[in-house]
């Protein structure tokens, strides 16, 4: 049976908020979904899920948070080899090159990536409704 799970850091709540939309996406196509933040998620779970979503928004120098998501992110990459995964989080300068890295990051670790939504700052109805496609386009996938 397929089941993905939904993995994401948040600081102000918006990447928190597109990660409940791709829940949304992933139920409304059928899939069994399981939210966590990153602190509640070991990367030695991961054998229990046939997909994932990964959520995290822009740091400092356009980089994964540093302390909980880059060292889980880091474990993760040996364990995503030719599985489906999306890429979801939010940024409050420099256009998204952190989305960008992450994206090639994932695929030089063998992911299958399906898909990326960012929104800049707060996520607005259209980044919201595009994160739900992306739940949805994973559920599809997997």
């Amino acid at each position: 049976m397929s089941k993905i799970a939904v993995v994401y850091w948040s600081g102000t709540g918006n990447t928190e908020a597109m990660a409940n939309a791709v829940v949304k996406g992933v139920k409304a196509a059928g899939v069994e979904v399981e939210l966590f933040q990153v602190d509640d998620f070991n990367a030695d779970d991961m054998s229990k899920y046939t997909g994932f979503a990964f959520g995290c928004p822009a740091m400092g120098d356009e980089v994964l948070e540093e302390d909980s998501f880059e060292p889980f992110f880091t474990d993760a990459e040996a364990k995503i080899k030719g599985v489906q995964v999306v890429l979801f989080g939010s940024y409050g300068w420099g256009g998204g090159v952190w989305m960008e890295n992450w994206f090639e990051r994932a695929k030089d670790a063998g992911a299958k990536v399906v898909g990326t939504v960012i929104a800049e700052n707060a996520p607005d109805a259209d980044a919201i409704a595009d994160c739900e496609k992306l739940g949805e386009s994973l559920a599809k996938a997997i």
